[in-house]
């Protein structure tokens, strides 16, 4: 049951009550009605009495007021008759109206209890249709208002009208339906504008940018009608989306025309050596990519381009300078160079300098590319020159002398290197295993495959350790032979240094305290052999095991590991030689 037919069964229940007493109140007035009467007629006969009016009028006047009150009160019924027949036609039409008030308003049907009186129900049925027809007006001005605001939305969306019955009576769910459609049309109107807003100013800005006027209708639809009677259709928003697409890529294009003009410029200026002056005074349009901003690039290509043929020679060799560069970035053998057969032609022409061109564009993309595996090759180049340059410093002996701790400092970094050197290898392995796997083909460091450069690195190193080696063994051993066939040479110190006097130098046990550093002596053969002076650090303070910097040494200091080579020195007739000497004097 409805809220309405609630209301209402609670205001019959108070209309029975009310009627229940107006009952009782009506039974009082009869009896009063009655009593009144026969006191009026006392009355009346009382006062005929003292009017001395005969028996007879007395009847006839009785006769009267009774006919009188009989008119009045037959009267009064064919009234209250009536009264009741119209009240029983409006109960039926009241049943009647109900019944199609609950059709319309798609109400279930109307229950009226039938234990009332007859005005009762009269009332309880018109208040009942004044509530149901009050209903239905509310529900056409609502649906009249909603389908004007749905009117409104459908001429600025372009959408069709929400299907309803204007001529019927909405039910709720009819009306709730509409309202949630509003809401939603309403939500995509303010997407749609908000959307347009946004690309009517891209629009406007871009056609600014690109020096571009309005042509078409749209064009001018959007750029100059006002937001809030724009057509938000589908197909204008369709449309406004493609006008800022293709807006955008024209602005792209000449984006893309203008940085390639600019980057030609820039290459063209570092070839034709364009001073710095004309550089900065062009600078106005190395930005932006409006229309006359790409003309003036363009002008300024073309003169670039005409003072290039004039300057055909100096071109080219900047551009084999740039090629170059970027063959040492690719790791390039010299057959590889070799292969481009322009680079060494003295002819310039243009078509010569088209070559080049050519050549260095394919370069330039094959190294970006495959930039960041030739940038890991470099970083390993770079690190092996680092290892070298440690043990091209290991090997000199002037680091013997140096101070605060270089020695192991370099020995770490050493250390370091070749665990580096290991990882980028394998990780270079890897890398170029699967760029070679993906382009099916070598991968090659200047002219051969990675690993095999690298192990050709390593062999060279080892080679070079060997041949430094065998060198320092020969000249040792001829500085040797020399020594003992025609003696030790003489050395003239720098700075004289003072021997100690408890310092004996004993041959075939004879003392040699007072020999001088450069005393010479005979040996067992007949040979005249020149000791070398042993050079003593002065006292230091007092303090053993701790020797103060010495300045230039005043000899040739003793080689590392001296003692030990010489420990199969043998005795002949108490003079100490070595084995190889020994073995010569044999000879």
């Amino acid at each position: 049951m409805s809220a309405s037919a609630t209301r209402f069964k609670s205001w019959e229940r108070a209309v029975v009550q009310s009627g229940a007493m107006a009952t009782r109140k009506s039974e009082v007035l009869a009896a009063e009605t009655v009593s009144y009467l026969n006191r009026a007629m006392a009355t009346l006969r009382d006062i005929w009495e003292e009017i001395g009016i005969p028996e007879e009028m007395r009847l006839q006047r009785t006769e009267m007021v009774k006919e009188h009150i009989k008119n009045l009160l037959n009267m009064m019924v064919v009234e209250e008759e009536t009264l009741k027949e119209r009240l029983l036609k409006s109960i039926a039409q009241c049943r009647k109206d109900l019944d199609a008030l609950c059709r319309e308003l798609q109400l279930d049907p109307l229950e009226v209890e039938e234990g009332g009186t007859v005005l009762q129900m009269e009332k309880n049925l018109r208040t009942y249709v004044e509530i149901l027809l009050k209903q239905k007006k509310d529900r056409k001005q609502e649906l009249e208002t909603l389908q004007e605001e749905d009117r409104d939305l459908c001429d600025v969306l372009c959408t069709p009208m929400f299907q309803i019955d204007s001529n019927a009576v909405p039910s709720q769910e009819d009306l709730n339906r509409y309202r949630q459609h509003l809401a939603s049309l309403v939500a995509e109107k303010e997407k749609r504008h908000e959307e347009f807003v946004g690309a009517k100013r891209q629009i406007i800005l871009l056609m600014e940018e690109l020096d571009h006027d309005p042509e078409t209708s749209f064009e001018l639809d959007v750029v100059y009608e006002s937001e809030e009677t724009f057509c938000l259709s589908t197909d204008n928003i369709t449309a406004l989306q493609t006008l800022l697409q293709q807006l955008q890529a024209r602005r792209a294009l000449n984006e893309a025309v203008c940085a390639e003009l600019r980057a030609r410029i820039t290459a063209l200026w570092d070839r034709l050596q364009v001073p710095a002056e004309d550089r900065d005074a062009f600078a106005v349009h190395m930005t932006g990519c409006r229309a006359k901003t790409r003309k003036a690039l363009q002008l300024e290509v073309d003169r670039l381009e005409e003072l290039k043929l004039q300057n055909m020679k100096s071109v080219v060799q900047a551009i084999r300078a740039e090629l170059a560069e970027f063959w040492d970035k690719c790791f390039y053998s010299q057959e590889q160079r070799e292969a481009f057969s322009p680079y060494y032609d003295e002819d310039y022409t243009e078509t010569l300098l088209e070559l080049h061109d050519t050549e260095v564009l394919n370069i330039k993309n094959y190294y970006e590319t495959h930039k960041e595996l030739f940038e890991a090759v470099l970083k390993w180049e770079e690190n092996w020159r680092l290892f070298l340059e440690l043990e091209r410093k290991a090997t000199d002996p002037s680091r013997f002398t140096n101070r605060g701790g270089n020695l192991l400092k370099e020995e770490k970094q050493r250390a370091k290197l070749q665990k580096t050197l290991s990882k980028l290898q394998e990780e270079l392995d890897t890398r170029v295993h699967a760029w070679e796997q993906e382009h099916n083909r070598t991968f090659l460091v200047k002219g051969q495959q990675f690993m095999e450069y690298v192990r050709g690195q390593w062999e060279l190193f080892h080679q070079e350790k060997e041949k430094e080696k065998q060198e320092r063994q020969l000249k040792k051993s001829r500085q040797m032979e020399a020594e003992m066939l025609y003696g030790s040479t003489p050395r003239t110190p720098v700075k004289r240094r003072v021997l100690s006097p408890h310092t004996p130098h004993k041959l075939n046990g004879t003392a040699l305290s007072n020999a001088t550093p450069n005393s010479t002596m005979r040996s067992a053969c007949g040979r005249t052999i020149y000791h070398l002076p042993t050079p003593r650090l002065p006292p230091s303070g007092g303090k053993s095991g701790q020797a103060r910097t010495p300045g230039p040494p005043a000899t040739k200091p003793r080689r590392p590991g001296h003692n030990e080579r010489n420990k199969e020195n043998v005795q002949l007739n108490g003079t100490t030689l070595s084995a190889r000497t020994f073995k010569s004097f044999q000879v």
